[in-house]
């Protein structure tokens, strides 16, 4: 009998299983993806197959870019700059073997039993747990916390072969830099993959079926990333429907709507990046209790309890965005109130962040949704042009945008484009958390220089207080 047991070992399972076992609970973390020698791998998708490898050939992409054809404005020139494409998938490999066996030992120093296997619910509090060899094993558990994780979207139009159309595993893992890379989808994952693959040197076409480029972002801030994007050779497409695909020998020929007309276009590859499903397909029996909705999602309450006693679900398996961090505080607020501590979660203040080049993030309420509910607001924004240590680092482009109540001042929203996007984020995320308003960031000593001025600048300029831009006249 075990006091918790977690099924599905991502962001959000290791880590309700870890702060589980060291509030003193009993605990254990089945995992249906192994070894070879049959050993569960643990850090679901983020780690594996997401996350992690894409910023590792982000940021490898993004240096070869760099030499290829920007560093003569540093005064430094090279010659020839060689892709070694084997030699940068092997770094990213590398750098995820070396996450994934330290989860093991975090669970050996914790406590946490490892368990090899597809996890399934029962009645009774029970997890059948079916091994590799096909054999069953019942375990009893006081609570089960759910954390099965999500699985890339498949569309009829383009169904996936593994080769010339794939998901965001199969573009991580490319032998060879495609002549032109199709795109579908221009969210979070499509751009990030979108621009791996254009600096290495592919010709990239995103499509993209709304007409708004970035519709959960700031309008202001989508506007400007579009923008940028295009100069960086990217072809988006917005407003535009794939309708149909033909896989050739070598190639992809695809079909879309564009208005009233259809077009078509060949790629070496196409990558589907329209969205996660979550993973509860065959993960609960009839009598368990546990409601799903019309779209597989589990029905929560704000603690992520679900309708059945003992039974919690967390991460990518419940409403709210499908994000590694989103998960993880969700697996230490259940593990807390399992062990009778009073734990809550803050959904209004959820980072997200695109690590694009330039990365784009954001917290809290944007304008569009301030003038939606009726909040009067005031803006105060900070160009990176206006950055001395932003123009040193020859990152200049994209601003930052602070939201602020016209009454009290209190921070509502941060945006951001530019570079460190994510990181100055989360310094205003932490002002944010202390109900901090815009003066109190504006009293904060910054360091000089540094990119996260424009934050601080950026606060100032709500007030009309900003020092290295001119401020808006009264």
């Amino acid at each position: 009998m075990y006091d918790v047991v977690v099924i599905g070992g991502g962001p959000a399972g290791y880590v309700a299983a870890i702060r589980a076992s060291q509030l003193g609970l009993k605990t254990a973390c089945i995992e249906e993806f192994s070894d070879e020698a049959g050993s569960p791998i643990f850090g679901g998708t983020c780690l594996n197959v997401g996350c992690i490898p894409s910023k590792a050939l982000l940021d490898s992409s993004h240096r070869y870019f760099e030499a290829k054809g920007h560093l003569q404005n540093h005064g430094i020139n090279i010659d020839k700059v060689e892709l070694d494409l084997p030699a940068m998938m092997n770094r990213k490999d590398d750098i995820v073997k070396k996450l994934t066996g330290g989860i093991s030992g975090l669970f050996a120093a914790n406590k946490v039993t490892p368990i090899s296997g597809r996890g399934k619910v029962l009645a009774g509090n029970k997890v059948e747990v079916t091994k590799q060899d096909t054999t069953v094993e019942l375990i009893d558990a006081k609570n089960i916390i759910i954390a099965s994780g999500s699985s890339p979207i498949q569309i009829k139009a383009a169904e996936f072969d593994g080769k010339n159309i794939v998901d965001s595993t199969g573009a991580l893992d490319f032998k060879k830099v495609p002549k032109t890379v199709g795109v579908v989808g221009a969210g979070v994952i499509g751009l990030e993959l979108g621009s791996v693959w254009a600096r290495l040197g592919s010709k990239v076409t995103v499509i993209e079926a709304m007409d708004d480029f970035l519709f959960m972002a700031d309008k202001e801030i989508a506007k400007e990333t579009l923008k940028d994007f295009k100069k960086q050779g990217l072809d988006i497409k917005l407003g535009c429907k794939l309708v149909s695909s033909k896989n050739l020998k070598n190639s992809v020929k695809i079909s879309y709507e564009n208005n009233d007309t259809t077009e078509e276009m060949d790629f070496e590859k196409l990558v589907v990046a329209v969205g996660r499903r979550p993973n509860t397909s065959n993960l609960f029996s009839e009598d368990s209790g546990v409601n799903l909705d019309e779209r597989g999602f589990i029905y929560v309450d704000d603690n992520c309890q679900t309708n059945a006693s003992n039974i919690w679900a967390i991460g990518d398996v419940v409403r709210g965005p499908m994000l590694a961090h989103k998960g993880s505080e969700e697996g230490i607020m259940v593990a807390e109130r399992i062990a009778g501590k009073h734990a809550e979660m803050n959904y209004e203040l959820v980072p997200s962040v695109i690590y694009t080049h330039p990365e784009i993030a954001w917290v809290g309420k944007n304008e569009e949704e301030l003038k939606a509910e009726k909040v009067d607001y005031k803006v105060g924004k900070f160009p990176f042009a206006a950055s001395g240590r932003a123009l040193a680092v020859d990152q200049s482009i994209g601003f930052v945008k602070l939201l602020a109540d016209a009454k009290t001042d209190t921070i509502l929203g941060v945006h951001v484009f530019g570079p460190s996007a994510g990181e100055i984020v989360q310094q205003a995320l932490i002002s944010m958390e202390f109900g901090a308003s815009s003066e109190d960031l504006g009293l904060t000593i910054f360091s000089h220089p540094t990119v996260s001025e424009a934050l601080h600048e950026a606060a100032l300029a709500v007030n009309n207080q900003a020092i290295h831009i001119g401020n808006k006249r009264k």
